[in-house]
C-alpha cells in the first residue's frame, strides 16, 4: 500500500534554532535539573515542520545539543519532503519528563535528562544526541518486554524496506533511517540484541 497523498509541501517546510532563554528554562524544569551531564546554554531549542497523521503540515519542537542542531534541522527538512507521518512532536515537559508518558502519548521526543532504562548509565538523551520517533508503532523491545505498552501490536511487523506500509513506522534504509544516517546517527533498530525500533542517536547507543 502506498503512503497517504498530504497537503504539505516541501517548499513549506520551517526550521529554526534558537538559545534556551529564560521562558523555555522555565518550561524544561522536568526535563533538565541538578547533576545533568549537558548545560542548558549547551542546548538548543529545535522548531520544525512536519506532517501529522491526517497529512495536515503540523509545528513541533525538540531541544538537542548545540552540535546537532542544524544537522536535526536537514533531517526533519527530509522527512517533511517524503512526507513521512509523525504524531507529535512535543518536549517531555508537557508530560513531566515522563518518558514513559510521552511515549505512550505516541510523542517524537529529544532531550530529558534521565538513566538508560537500565538505569545504568545516562541515557543519549540526557546530552541532546537522541531522538524517539513515533514510540507506538516503533516500540522498544527486549525479549518479551515492549515499551510503550500500545505498540504491542506493532512489535512483530515486518521491518524490510519492501514490507507492507504501515504508518509512522520505520523500516530498515527507509526515508527515515537514510536521512539519520546521512549526518552519523544510528537506527536502534539495527541493534543486535534488544531492539529500539524508534530511537536514534549520534553515538549508536
Amino acid at each position: 500500500m502506498p503512503a497517504p497523498t498530504v497537503t504539505a509541501t516541501a517548499a513549506d517546510f520551517s526550521g529554526s534554532v534558537s538559545r534556551i532563554g529564560p521562558d523555555l528554562r522555565a518550561r524544561m524544569r522536568f526535563a533538565h535539573h541538578r547533576g545533568c551531564p549537558v548545560r542548558l546554554r549547551d542546548l538548543r531549542y529545535v522548531q520544525v515542520s512536519f506532517v501529522g497523521f491526517a497529512g495536515v503540515a503540523r509545528s513541533g519542537e525538540l531541544v538537542v545539543h548545540e552540535s546537532q542542531a542544524r544537522p536535526v534541522v536537514r533531517v526533519f527538512r527530509t522527512l517533511y519532503k517524503e512526507r513521512f507521518p509523525i504524531r507529535r512532536m512535543r518536549l517531555v515537559d508537557v508530560y513531566q519528563g515522563d518518558d514513559d508518558a510521552s511515549m505512550s502519548a505516541n510523542n517524537t521526543s529529544a532531550y530529558n535528562c534521565r538513566r538508560t532504562t537500565s538505569g545504568g548509565r545516562w541515557s543519549e538523551h540526557a546530552y541532546g544526541r537522541a531522538i524517539d520517533i513515533n514510540p507506538i508503532q516503533n516500540p522498544y523491545l527486549d525479549g518479551s518486554f515492549v515499551a510503550p505498552h500500545e505498540g504491542r501490536r506493532f512489535a512483530g511487523i515486518d521491518r524490510s524496506l519492501d514490507a507492507p506500509y504501515v504508518r509512522g513506522a520505520l523500516r530498515s534504509a527507509d526515508v527515515v533511517v537514510t536521512a539519520f544516517e546521512r549526518i552519523g546517527w544510528l537506527w536502534g533498530g539495527d541493534w543486535t540484541y534488544s531492539k529500539d525500533y524508534q530511537h536514534f542517536s549520534a553515538t549508536g547507543r
